[in-house]
């Protein structure tokens, strides 16, 4: 039975804006206004002095110290820092998005009894390394983070909850294959989906962290910016951080205005110069057009790696932000062939299925089995980096490819390579080309306290095993005497056991303005 003084919550934790959500006492998800009274949190912190200012008032004084600004942490995750220094120090990407979340809860407690439990979203296509960073920002933040769950699935989770193609017992009527087209502010998300009765399952995923809104409105102020160094000369106006912020800031809004009008104004102001350009919605599409054919690209991949024709995709569901440009739909509509499903806000959908998970997760706590079931894969395969024999190159063993489904555990053999060895290294990387190009290296694993004597070529056995959440965990075992070995997994990057207590200890030190 749900506590109602611990209620589920889910935080969809965005790369330019973000939101919580909770289940209220009949398990509807409501979103939370934060202490302004919005319902979006800018994902922006502000380091002056000895004050950290997160959210809304961070926003307003970016142009006046720039250089104390820290925005669009999410990309960066996985990272050990920030891209930038701010404010002459370096800070983990997950420490700034914990004080994201610190604003998150906080708001929160102000009209809940309590924010403890949480859910947090990712990108479906975030890989290990930034999904265990995810998880260290809801720790430092003092979340006990139930879980972390793909934004498309949140989503699907959310439309398959309110929408009419459901009978009265919450199950679909008939099976649906939903493609979630999910544009953030900072990344960009495909997943294909089959619902069938009350089972969620993920069939293919892709995507880009790398792409989002911020990349859009770069466009216009790269145009802008070289109208301006025409019409008055002298240095490039981006180059100016506090001029940059102010142009970030009137792209946004440029952007939002082209939404419902075909044509705005740019004003731009640099070393006492100004200049007002005339932006066209045409102008707009035009300078973003490749953009968005990366995300089309990526559609065609996904259905081509779930072996689906776009005439078998039954609902097209938009979520994030970015996905309110009119050309965003017009194309979509071409690609696939039918009308696009806005029956629910964009914004919001994300964070009321991570609250909806949430609540299941919080049942099955309490012993109540959920009558939904959630099925995910992973977006990049796991393998080992290891050397070809005959050739000296290094090689890519996959172990598990991409698009499993998951909860998933294989394995794979290696062998000692002299006799009485004691420990075997395994280079353990996600993604990459069959010779380990473009991998994301996870960790290194090194299986110690093999027993003494053993003869060259003892196998020994390494289990790979991806989570539901795409977090992974390993263990080895010298099947020959039925032994487990024991297991060091030396990260490659993330914050130690040790980071993550100075960092708390300096959260908890720090003036945090959070808005009330």
């Amino acid at each position: 039975m749900r506590d109602p003084n611990n209620p589920a919550i889910g935080i969809d934790l965005g790369t330019t804006f973000s939101v919580l959500a909770y289940l209220d006492a009949h398990g509807e998800p409501k979103s939370v206004a934060n202490a302004e009274g919005d319902l979006l949190t800018p994902s922006v912190v502000l380091f002056e002095d000895s004050l950290v200012t997160v959210g809304k008032e961070a926003r307003k004084a970016a142009a006046l110290v720039p250089e104390g600004l820290a925005a669009f942490a999410k990309r960066d995750m996985g990272e050990p820092a920030f891209h930038r220094e701010i404010s002459g120090s370096k800070f983990p990407p997950e420490v700034i998005q914990s004080l994201v979340l610190s604003k998150l809860k906080h708001d929160a407690e102000l009209q809940l009894p309590r924010v403890e439990q949480a859910v947090i979203t990712v990108p479906s296509y975030f890989n290990e390394p930034r999904r265990k960073a995810t998880q260290d920002a809801g720790q430092l933040a003092g979340l006990d983070v139930l879980d972390i769950i793909n934004e498309p699935t949140a989503a699907a989770l959310t439309y398959g909850a309110k929408q009419g193609f459901l009978n009265e017992r919450g199950e679909a009527a008939k099976t649906e294959r939903v493609l979630v087209y999910d544009l953030g502010g900072g990344t960009f998300d495909v997943t294909l989906m089959e619902i069938e009765g009350k089972n969620y399952n993920t069939i293919a995923t892709g995507g880009d962290v790398y792409l989002g809104g911020i990349d859009f409105d770069r466009r216009l102020i790269d145009h802008v910016a070289a109208a301006f160094q025409e019409k008055h000369g002298g240095d490039d106006p981006k180059q100016d951080l506090a001029t940059l912020q102010r142009m970030t800031q009137e792209a946004e809004d440029v952007k939002r205005a082209l939404t419902n009008r075909e044509q705005t104004t740019f004003t731009v102001e640099h070393k006492g110069q100004g200049m007002r350009l005339q932006i066209t919605r045409n102008l707009f599409e035009s300078l973003t057009e490749d953009l968005l054919m990366r995300t089309m690209f990526t559609i065609r991949n996904v259905l081509r790696q779930a072996n689906c024709e776009a005439n078998q995709v039954t609902r097209v569901i938009l979520v994030g932000g970015s996905t309110r440009m009119p050309m965003v739909a017009r194309q979509l509509e071409k690609e696939l062939g039918q009308t696009i499903d806005r029956s629910i806000s964009t914004d919001e959908a994300v964070a009321h299925g991570a609250a909806i998970y949430a609540g299941i997760l919080q049942n099955e706590r309490a012993g109540i089995k959920s009558s939904v079931s959630v099925v995910n894969v992973n977006s990049h395969s796991l393998g080992v980096l290891g050397t070809e024999e005959a050739t000296g190159r290094p090689r890519n063993a996959v172990i598990i490819p991409a698009n499993s489904q998951l909860p998933l555990v294989m394995g794979k053999r290696f062998s000692t390579a002299k006799d009485g060895q004691r420990s075997i290294k395994v280079s353990v990387i996600e993604g990459g080309n069959a010779s380990g190009q473009n991998a994301t290296p996870v960790a290194q694993c090194v299986i110690r306290d093999l027993p003494p004597n053993l003869p060259k070529g003892t196998k020994v056995e390494v289990f790979f095993s991806y989570q539901q959440n795409g977090r992974m965990k390993i263990r080895a075992r010298v099947p020959k005497l039925d032994k487990e070995a024991t297991l060091v997994v030396q990260r490659e990057v993330g914050l130690s056991d040790e980071n993550m207590v100075a960092w708390q200890q300096w959260i908890d030190g720090t003036n945090l303005s959070l808005g009330d």
